[in-house]
């Protein structure tokens, strides 16, 4: 009798992870879904906010071929890194209180291989020299001028170090008063994080940033603490963050939800397990945001942040869509 129980509660299980959503989303689109979805047949990726969606298709473009999931994640935020209608990541970005530009990134294979590079100034992709990094070096991270003279010891040219039009604009009205206070999802707009695995099942992640605007010069964020900003581990699965970097660092945010998902949690509840305690360290919780992906190893994801506003794009070979997260408030 137990047996067939058994059985019969396996098979029900079995088949609401193959049925169909209850709320299908078809093409491009934004859905405000209630619920996330189960899991799903590889490869997929996901990726912070809108600027994602773009990301997510150079990324697919990888990945429908059977390419590997490190080229995905790596080819996909380069997309974000030269837009120049993206304020907050790549050279485009918003500058620091001197008025300067300076980026962090890291990438992250699910064999615990990771690379990064944090205060690095005019390097055009510093997801690719956060590779290098990984693949070259016997080191994870690499800061300031040590990055740049290894950018261009690995023959990567330096950008001219101008602000563009937009961030320019954007900084002479800043001057005015000078006084820092973020504003939610729109300064905390900070990373894209990405996250996927490929059909072969192999993991990945990758997270790049020109920071919060008008930072101290030579704040760092989450995104190139591998640990806060990004983890990836194949046995388990990855996550990813978006916000207040300072605020995700306290809790190694990325690496909390994995440890989770580890645990038994699916990746929906360990995202909103650590918003809660984010939440619970944040001195001034009303005014910051802070937004959370994970991806597990059979494809199940989840999102969660702070506030509303945050959103995430996701590709697979069934949809492709723009995700309103829930949030804590």
């Amino acid at each position: 009798m137990k047996s067939r129980r058994s059985f019969i509660q396996k098979s029900l299980l079995s088949s609401l992870m193959l049925a169909p959503f209850s709320r299908k989303v078809t093409g491009m689109g934004i859905s405000s879904e209630s619920f996330i979805e189960k899991p799903i047949s590889k490869p997929q990726v996901i990726s912070t906010w809108n600027h994602g969606i773009a990301a997510n298709d150079k990324a697919w473009e990888i990945l429908s071929t059977n390419g590997n999931i490190l080229d995905a994640v790596e080819e996909g935020v380069k997309v974000t890194e030269i837009d120049k209608s993206v304020f907050s990541v790549g050279l485009n970005g918003i500058p620091d209180r001197e008025g300067i530009v300076t980026l962090d990134a890291s990438i992250m294979k699910g064999d615990g291989s990771c690379g990064a590079v944090a205060f690095v100034r005019q390097v055009k992709h510093p997801i690719t020299l956060a590779r290098k990094v990984m693949e070259k070096t016997p080191h994870v991270l690499l800061v300031g001028e040590g990055a740049r003279q290894f950018a261009l010891q690995e023959g990567m040219p330096l950008e001219e170090e101008v602000l563009s039009l937009k961030a320019r604009k954007a900084y002479n009205e800043w001057k005015i008063k000078a006084k820092y206070q973020p504003i939610i999802n729109v300064e905390n707009h900070d990373t894209i994080g990405m996250i996927g695995i490929d059909a072969a099942g192999e993991m990945a992640g990758s997270c790049t940033t020109s920071g919060l605007g008008y930072k101290m010069h030579g704040r760092v964020g989450d995104s190139p603490i591998i640990g806060a900003g990004l983890f990836v581990d194949g046995e388990v699965g990855a996550a990813t963050a978006t916000g207040l970097g300072e605020d995700v660092i306290r809790i190694c945010g990325a690496f909390l939800i994995v440890e989770l998902m580890r645990q038994g949690r699916t990746p929906q509840e360990a995202c909103e397990e650590a918003v809660k305690r984010a939440v619970a360290k944040s001195k001034d919780v009303n005014n910051i945001q802070i937004g959370f992906l994970a991806l597990n190893k059979e494809g199940a994801f989840g999102a969660f942040s702070i506030q509303p506003g945050f959103n995430y794009a996701h590709h697979n070979s069934n949809r492709q869509a723009l995700v309103d997260s829930k949030s804590w408030f």
